[in-house]
């Protein structure tokens, strides 16, 4: 698991790098504008479609069933099932795609009803442009399934630094050159060139191993009817988590300006470890978890041993980012985005929305393994249950907070995006819990121990508080920002795994131990 997870890992760190760099230089450019909050309203409707018929739902439904088939050896049969599959999404996106340039006036007004005039309607030309490049990511998720249920996941996670380079190059030849709303257009065409350059980078890898791929679309196949049959719980569980961010990004266009660029910013920080940890070892597990063989006491105990271990691994990476959020948020952000529109007060503003994100961090990445867990089982019926759960507590607890408390305590709206971002951690942990609580009927307790977590979050505490007080009262107050939060980051990445080793602390072992036998 660990090597696979690592594979993964380092395929997500280089893309995510990349995406930082894209972010700062759409801050340098948009910082927290009008175009800057059309822009990032408009990204998520066609996104949309990516996430409902992308990553997530492959995962679930298509992983499993072809893992299994590669496993037995049936690799005939799991070249048309691949085959099918790959026809079937490529039929329904294109309906789908041309649906929604149509409809796309109807669909801002669902999601973005706060925006008004030429905001609307430049929000509106954006997604016009996006949409037939959603179409290319969703091909390039059914190549990410055939290549991680063949083992092969560092291509499949590091192909989206290509999307993000082009855009970083379109932002670079174009930013000085055009005002902000036609930068913004112009942007939108450079993010279609990405998807098609992210897709085709992986396609004749996917077709090597898969083998025999050619159109089709015979549904008769009992494995592609496996598929299918998981496939529909599956993306309603998507898209009601779907729905579940989307209420935030509504109700964040109700707030003033630069709330919903301001979620934005802090959701490109707050996802780097859910990715770099959560998605890396749930990812890594998956197709593992779905060929263990054996009679179901052996099955069971298997996941049980893996899904345990697979939470001590995350937990004792994601710790330590809620850790860094909470003290040196001021520095990360300042150090990503602080450049060009991007002032000083932005920073602390996308800092206060990261901190209301640190809630749910645990939830959602330990989230992640339940689910690809009841995934292996192919039961994708109960983690749609608790999306549901999720959805609702969000949107009640998304108003509470966004809304109702900062007016009762005499805040400014502003407020109000923090708010939305704590609420949607709570309604983390609440589907959390009741994802746990099913699992743990199916394959007996699991869970991370008291002492391991006690032990975690001081370590992380410590060497979090020393670096902080280092860079808030010796540094000198001039120091540039990237050069304290440098400073700042690498003290507590030290102090946080010299502590764990000390402590014994599985985990820190293991890590420390590779980078010495790397280093001899």
């Amino acid at each position: 698991m660990r090597n696979h997870a690592l594979l993964v890992g380092l395929g997500i760190f280089f893309s995510r790098i990349a995406g930082l760099v894209r972010e700062r230089v759409f801050a340098h450019y948009f910082g927290n504008s009008d175009a800057g909050d059309a822009f990032k309203a408009a990204l998520k409707i066609p996104n949309f479609l990516q996430n409902l018929f992308g990553e997530g739902v492959l995962s679930a439904s298509f992983i499993p069933v072809y893992a299994q088939l590669l496993a037995k050896k049936h690799e005939e049969e799991a070249a048309k099932v691949a085959s099918v599959i790959g026809s079937l999404l490529f039929v329904m996106t294109s309906f789908l795609v041309l649906g929604g340039v149509f409809a796309t006036p109807a669909l801002i007004d669902l999601i973005a009803p706060g925006f008004v005039g030429e905001k609307r309607l430049l929000t509106i030309k954006i997604v016009q442009i996006l949409f037939p490049g959603t179409g290319f990511l969703v091909m390039s998720a059914w190549c990410l399934g055939i290549l991680n249920s063949h083992k092969k996941f560092f291509l499949s996670y590091v192909a989206p630094v290509i999307w993000n380079l082009t855009i970083i190059v379109t932002l670079w030849i174009w930013g000085s050159k055009q005002v902000q709303f036609d930068l913004a257009l112009t942007v939108s065409w450079g993010l279609v060139a990405g998807s098609f350059l992210q897709f085709f980078v992986q396609l004749p890898s996917a077709l090597r191993l898969g083998k025999k791929i050619i159109p089709s679309l015979d549904v008769k196949l009992s494995s592609v009817r496996t598929i299918v049959r998981n496939f529909v719980p599956v993306v309603v569980s998507r898209g009601v988590v779907q729905v579940s961010a989307y209420i935030d990004n509504m109700l964040a266009s109700l707030l003033p300006t630069g709330a919903v660029s301001s979620l934005a910013y802090a959701q490109t920080l707050y996802l780097l470890p859910v990715s770099l940890f959560g998605m890396s070892v749930s990812a890594a597990e998956l197709p593992t978890m779905s060929q263990a063989t054996g009679s179901e006491e052996e099955i069971r105990g298997y996941l049980n041993e893996r899904l345990n271990r697979g939470l001590q691994q995350i937990a004792f990476f994601i710790i330590p980012s809620v850790v860094a959020f909470l003290l040196l948020g001021d520095l990360i952000v300042g150090a990503v985005f602080q450049t060009g529109q991007f002032d000083a007060n932005s920073t602390r503003t996308v800092w206060l929305v990261l901190i209301g994100s640190t809630v749910g961090l645990l939830a959602s990445t330990l989230g992640r393994l339940y689910s690809s867990t009841f995934y292996s089982l192919k039961d994708t019926r109960t983690p749609l249950k608790f999306a549901i759960v999720r959805v609702v507590a969000t949107t009640a607890l998304g108003i509470l907070f966004g809304f109702y408390l900062p007016k009762a305590m005499g805040l400014e709206a502003s407020w109000g995006t923090p708010g939305l971002t704590a609420s949607a951690g709570l309604a983390g942990w609440i589907e959390f819990f009741f994802l746990r609580k099913a699992l743990n009927k199916k394959i007996g307790q699991t869970g991370l121990p008291f002492t391991f977590q006690l032990k975690v979050w001081a370590i992380a505490l410590v060497s979090a508080g020393i670096p902080a007080a280092i860079a808030h009262f010796i540094l000198p107050e001039h120091m540039h920002v990237i050069i304290k939060a440098v400073i700042a980051v690498a003290i507590y990445g030290l102090l946080y795994f010299s502590l764990g080793y000390a402590l014994k602390v599985e985990q820190a072992h293991s890590f420390l131990q590779k980078i010495l036998r790397r280093l001899k």
